[in-house]
């Protein structure tokens, strides 16, 4: 009973249990290797994933790095922080394309601006009469400071805005590089003409209100009454030669101020061209504008003859300080003057020089003898 309870024990024992052991150890054994594989294969294949995701990626960086930005960058700062002045090539050119915005304004803009120019220079004339007026440095002296005070006038023109006559003459330069007409020149420089004269009236209409005249026991109104007085009794050919030069250097004036990047240098750059001309005594179509109705006025005070007489040390002759002395003896020579200055000697030299096509002569020599 024993013996077959061992062997049936044996025989049950041997496959369930030493079976399932063996098959289970198997089953291990087979289990690890495999995910041991699956592991390697998967981290693997991770690996190769990233380093190409990598790799890419450090590619892509590196072109990012290649492209130009970094070149062009400082190119364009140069551009805005420049600080050297325009050449002459370039200022004839921004010349050239301020001259046709100029002709195309509209007239009533055009006169309105003139207003505002001439009311500038009229201020510049009544500040440099009343510095003079009472200088006891010798004359030359004197008249380098009433020119520089004068500018005054000028640098409110040029950082204000305006349009003015005598600089306006530039406008030529447009024409000459076939920008705008003959007829828009003679539009601007009329309209321009006729606001410069309104705006230096409204000035000596309120400078006279405002009894400007009788500073320092009437002296400035003395001097105001000189200086019209000398005006109006130059001749033709001594206004007109004195009014040409002027011009001349007044668009000197314009054509250094477009050499100018900033207001302080344009500021610098125009004071010794205008101080210049109003230093030598030259003629200035507008500054007139002020200055003979300003004495015009005047003269009907005897407080003011009588000072201006006093300073002259000698009696006056006012018999030329009209409105037909005004615009005949002074204003047409001057105008003349101011225009061949302008036009002649800047506009259409500064052209000639900078802006004129090519030119290509041929010449074709004849021989005498035959070889």
């Amino acid at each position: 009973m024993a013996e077959n309870k061992t062997g049936k024990t044996v025989k049950a024992t041997k496959p369930v249990k030493t079976a399932k052991t063996v098959r289970t150890s198997k089953t291990v054994k087979a289990a690890k290797p495999v995910k041991t594989k699956i592991a390697a294969r998967a981290t693997k294949a991770v690996k190769t994933a990233k380093t190409v995701r990598t790799t890419k990626a450090v590619r892509s960086v590196k072109s990012v790095k290649v492209t130009k930005p970094v070149v062009t960058a400082p190119e364009s700062s140069q551009a805005v922080y420049d600080i050297d002045a325009y050449s002459p090539p370039q200022i004839a050119k921004r010349l050239d394309a301020v001259a046709g915005v100029k002709a195309k304004n509209s007239a009533v803009n055009t006169f309105f601006l003139g207003i505002n120019a001439g009311a500038f220079i009229a201020l510049g004339a009544q500040f440099a009469t009343l510095v003079i007026s009472d200088s006891g440095l010798h004359s030359g002296l004197t008249a380098v400071v009433g020119s520089i005070v004068f500018c005054l006038g000028f640098i409110m023109y040029v950082v204000g805005g305006g349009e003015l006559f005598t600089g306006n003459c530039l406008i030529i330069i447009g024409y000459l590089d076939k920008k705008v007409t003959i007829r828009r020149i003679c539009d601007n420089w009329i309209f321009s003409l006729s606001g410069n004269f309104v705006g230096s009236l409204l000035i000596v209409f309120f400078i006279y209100k405002a009894q400007q005249f009788s500073f320092y026991d009437y002296m400035v109104g003395g001097k105001a009454l000189l200086l019209a007085n000398k005006k109006v009794n130059l001749t033709f050919t001594n206004a007109f030669s004195k009014a040409v030069l002027c011009n001349a250097m007044v668009c000197m004036a314009v054509w250094v101020c477009f050499s100018a990047r900033n207001v302080a240098d344009k500021i610098m750059t125009l004071i010794f061209p205008i101080a210049g001309f109003v230093a030598s005594g030259f003629e200035h179509v507008v500054a007139n504008m002020y200055y003979i109705p300003m004495g015009i006025v005047l003269k009907s005070k005897p407080e003011v003859v009588a000072a201006a007489e006093k300073m002259a040390g000698k009696t006056l002759d006012l018999s030329n300080l009209t409105w037909k002395g005004f615009l005949v003896i002074n204003q047409f020579p001057v105008l003349l003057g101011n225009i061949f200055g302008g036009v002649v000697l800047a506009g259409v030299a500064f052209w000639f020089i900078y802006l004129r096509p090519n030119l290509n002569f041929s010449f074709t020599i004849k021989e005498d003898f035959k070889r």
